[in-house]
C-alpha cells in the first residue's frame, strides 16, 4: 500500500490515504480531505497495483465530477407518498387500456 500523500489540483490541496478494514469493512478504502471542504471522502477501494498518479487522477476526477454535481439545480421530486398511487394507477390503466371493449379509443 502506499503511504499517505498530498497533491494540488486546480487551487486546492487533497491529503490523500488508506483506511484498512474497520467493523464489517473488510477492505482497504483511498480516503481524501480537500482544502476548503470539512467532509472528507472514501470513492474507490485500494488496489495493489495502485500509484500516486492513478489515485491522484481518480480523486481529482471524482471531486471535479462532485463539484459539477452540486452546482446543478435541484430536481424537484415528488413526495413518497404520491408516488407509489401515481405509478400504480398508471401501470393499471395502462394494462386495462385494451383489454375492455375491444378495440382501443382513436
Amino acid at each position: 500500500m502506499l503511504k499517505p500523500f498530498d497533491f494540488q489540483d486546480n487551487g486546492r490541496t487533497f491529503s490523500c490515504r488508506t483506511e484498512g478494514p474497520v467493523g464489517s469493512r473488510t477492505e482497504s478504502w483511498w480516503w481524501f480531505q480537500v482544502s476548503g471542504d470539512q467532509n472528507r471522502y472514501a470513492p474507490f477501494q485500494a488496489k495493489s497495483g495502485d500509484t500516486q498518479e492513478s489515485v491522484r487522477t481518480r480523486i481529482a476526477a471524482y471531486y471535479a465530477d462532485l463539484l459539477f454535481k452540486r452546482s446543478q439545480p435541484a430536481q424537484p421530486r415528488q413526495h413518497w407518498a404520491h408516488r407509489s398511487k401515481n405509478t400504480a394507477t398508471t401501470a393499471s390503466t395502462a394494462g386495462t387500456a385494451g383489454q375492455e371493449g375491444g378495440a382501443p379509443a382513436q
